[in-house]
């Protein structure tokens, strides 16, 4: 079909001029003469080269058929299809003629959009999803090109050729990828059946592309494009503000883990709210129509300056790197998803290994709003009391004389990955908060009061935690809440636990923001919650230790100092440096790389040069691998330490010559005390089949300060729990001080524990080995 040869398509449809093409179709301009010159879109679809005549003629007749049940969608979101015809062979779809620009041509003109016009985006397109979703059928193809702007209309196009879904997900006998893989959700990759869940990947995909400027996996070739969206984490997000919880839970890898289109509709409408004073922004129409249209200007309505929200707020500046607790091995397949389980004086379990992980997925730690994720997840404070057992509900539970401590049961909620890659970590946790309430009730420890343990699971999935605080909040008998592991899921779940008063301890989140507030690194710390406390260490806490160590043990004296710019990382490295230097120790030179870098010969030789007797990175194994390696090829002899962030397996398999190398972690082996030991002995003999794990003894102990919290407030009342016993544990968590598995278990006045011990690790034959434990402070 050509302009010169303005034939007719289906002997009605006039062609004008072409205004766009792609790589599977070319889109014009064309009048319908039937209906008096109306002007219309007319696609002509591409088959990719090299298709053999049987091959074609099947997908011709599929495309069709299908296509012609997109007609029946009516949205005023989803772009109208008039007719889908035959035109020599090939495929032809005749639509309304929409006068705007794809977001593409918007990205490319004007870069990347505010939070507030890609919220709108997203909102219009979800809906426009559930109205087809609705109708069965799944988009498959969603893309910046397929979004067009308009001024007061966000329209999804390429219905029809979505529905070349099953060869958009594989290769074609010449080796060509029909469709476009940065969109495409591993499910779609893998050549799974299209499920609405493909949808929202892409949707997450897309609006990750708006709002940071470029598409959240990015590599050379096909083949390292995929294992990108297989194994790693999307690219963090700078831009994203409140919006990155939102592109977390759409991004989630597991199609029966992601957020569903309801849910994600509530997110996103959270973070429109959030913009109370904005005027809504469109794209001036520009050619607009098609795969690839041309590019013109677009002038958007432009809103206030969007913050840039940190990936943990554990420093200054923008985050250029997710922000995991502990870095992960390559992720395995979850297992189904588990109901919630009450655990307690029946030792009840599910059967069966779970998957194990060395560390924890490289969640972004977004930080969220704590108004909107709280309105998400309880939309007012809940109240409750406690029932006796066998007894109905009190009511009210602001008032009255309690419930009689004879016949009280308290329940403990945990909150943990229990499926996914960490659920090996998550169900040592559970278990451990199962032994600790065990073995309270065996001994008495709180007369008359029996405790039991809920259970929920967070799949290491921040966009999990605000829906799990709900159904704590509403349990009435949940007192207090033990977790999670992951500090992204903390932060969408203690805000609306504080909002109900309900106690938190977390025995492993890191993250200095939850206790010291988003200001600590400029001097102003703040506690954001007061109901939040935890027992393990921070990283505040890493820096100083790994400096005293390089120094007072190592007797370094010279040290280069490199981080990957992302909160976790500098947070680190200034940390070090302070300590380094207070010390009498020399910083030789401080560098900054890109985490996506491979290539640090230029650095390795400045190290060399600089006499450095020491290079510390903070940051992440990915990074500092090839660091490492190229540091030794410039004849560095100098090891590198790290963080927790280069702890892991893969470090030492993505770099088989880190012999030497260090790295601190927080907290301490349970080996190391009595009481670990103790611990160790009896979580075997309950015969639980997950081992206990670095973080199971920590967990022990959080249960049992809110089982001693319990107490404090039992014998406060005259041996009775009161009505209002949730909101009185907060301050009996604070007052505590008692000897626990892994030492003294005391809070600061932040929340903080008093006794925060780290270790230091050195690669030695091949693996981690413990050098030395410590007290963070001296």
């Amino acid at each position: 079909m050509t302009e010169q040869n303005p034939e007719l398509i289906a002997g009605r449809y006039q062609l004008v001029e072409r205004i766009g093409q792609g790589g599977m179709g070319r889109v014009w301009r064309g009048l319908d003469q039937h209906l008096f010159g109306r002007e219309v879109a007319v696609k002509e679809i591409l088959f990719p080269p090299g298709m053999d005549d049987g091959d074609r003629a099947a997908l011709l007749r599929r495309f069709i058929g299908e296509a012609r049940a997109a007609v029946t969608l009516s949205h005023p979101g989803i772009i109208t299809i008039h007719d889908v015809v035959e035109h020599q062979g090939a495929p032809v779809i005749v639509m309304e003629l929409v006068r705007g620009q794809s977001l593409a041509a918007a990205i490319r003109s004007t870069g990347r959009l505010p939070v507030q016009r890609v919220a709108e985006i997203g909102a219009a397109v979800l809906d426009a999803l559930a109205e087809a979703h609705r109708a069965r059928i799944v988009h498959r193809d969603i893309k910046p090109d397929n979004v067009l702007l308009t001024k007061d209309r966000v329209v999804l196009t390429d219905f029809g050729i979505a529905h070349l879904a099953d060869a958009t997900t594989r290769l074609s006998h010449s080796g060509t990828v029909i469709g476009t893989p940065h969109y495409m959700p591993p499910e779609q990759l893998e050549g799974k059946r299209p499920t609405p869940a493909n949808d929202l990947w892409a949707l997450g995909a897309t609006l990750y592309h708006a709002v940071e400027g470029h598409p959240p996996f990015e590599a050379d070739g096909l083949h390292a494009l995929a294992v990108a969206v297989f194994t790693r984490p999307p690219r963090p997000t700078v831009h994203a503000g409140p919006l990155a919880p939102v592109l977390d839970a759409l991004l989630t890898k597991d199609p029966a883990q992601r957020v569903a289109a309801a849910e994600a509709a509530e997110m996103l409408a959270a973070v429109l709210r959030s913009f109370t004073t904005v005027p809504p922004a469109s794209a001036e129409p520009g050619q607009g129509q098609g795969p690839d249209p041309v590019p013109e200007p677009a002038s958007p309505t432009p809103s206030p300056q969007t913050p840039t929200v940190l990936d943990s707020g554990s420093g200054a500046g923008a985050g250029q790197r997710p922000v995991p607790e502990r870095p992960t091995a390559p992720p395995v397949p979850p297992p189904p998803a588990e109901e919630p389980v009450t655990r307690g004086s029946a030792h009840g379990r599910e059967g069966g290994e779970r998957a194990s992980s060395r560390g924890r997925r490289l969640t972004r730690r977004s930080v969220v709003l704590a108004s909107v994720l709280a309105t998400l997840a309880t939309g007012s404070v809940l109240t409750w009391t406690l029932t006796q057992d066998g007894d109905a509900p009190h009511g009210g539970g602001a008032a009255g004389g309690g419930s009689a401590a004879s016949s009280a049961t308290v329940v403990i909620g945990v909150d943990a990955p229990l499926s996914g890659g960490l659920s090996a970590m998550g169900a040592g946790m559970r278990n451990s908060a199962e032994l600790a309430a065990r073995t309270a009730n065996e001994t008495g420890h709180v007369p008359g009061v029996t405790f039991e343990i809920k259970a929920l699971d967070d799949g290491a999935d921040p966009a999990r935690g605000a829906s799990n605080a709900a159904r704590f909040v509403s349990d009435k008998k949940v007192l207090g809440v033990v977790g999670p592991l992951n500090s992204g899921v903390a932060k969408t779940l203690v805000a609306p636990l504080a909002q109900a008063d309900m106690a938190v301890v977390s025995p492993g989140n890191t993250d200095p923001v939850l206790t010291l507030g988003p200001d600590w690194a400029a001097g102003s710390p703040s506690r954001p919650h007061s109901t939040y406390f935890r027992t393990v260490a921070t990283d505040v806490d890493q820096g100083p230790f790994a400096a005293r160590y390089l120094h007072g043990e190592a007797k370094k004296t010279k040290v280069y100092v490199v981080d990957d710019a992302s909160p976790h990382g500098t947070a680190l490295a200034s940390g070090l440096t302070a300590e380094f230097t207070k010390l009498g120790g020399t910083v030789v030179g401080t560098e900054q790389v890109d985490p996506a870098e491979r290539a640090f010969e230029g650095l390795a030789e400045r190290v060399r040069s600089s006499g450095a007797d020491a290079v510390y990175f903070g940051g992440y194994y990915d990074t500092a691998a090839p660091l490492s390696q190229q540091l030794e090829q410039a004849g560095v002899t100098a090891p590198l330490m790290g963080g927790d962030g280069i702890f892991d397996q893969q470090y030492l398999t993505m770099n088989p010559k880190a012999e030497g190398d260090l790295a601190t972690n927080i907290g301490a082996a349970a080996e190391e005390t009595a009481a670990g030991q103790d611990f160790l002995t009896r979580y075997r003999k309950a015969g639980y089949p997950e081992a206990a794990g670095w973080y199971g003894p920590y967990a022990y102990d959080a249960t049992w300060a809110l089982i001693e919290a319990v107490k404090a407030v039992v014998t406060a009342h005259d041996g009775t729990l009161p009505a209002d016993a949730r909101t009185e544990l907060p301050p009996a968590v604070a007052r505590l001080d008692f000897d626990g598995v892994m030492g003294r278990v005391a809070f600061d006045r932040n929340g903080d524990p008093v006794n925060r011990r780290l270790t230091v690790y050195a690669v030695k034959g091949g693996s981690w080995a413990t050098v030395t434990s410590g007290p963070a402070t001296r």
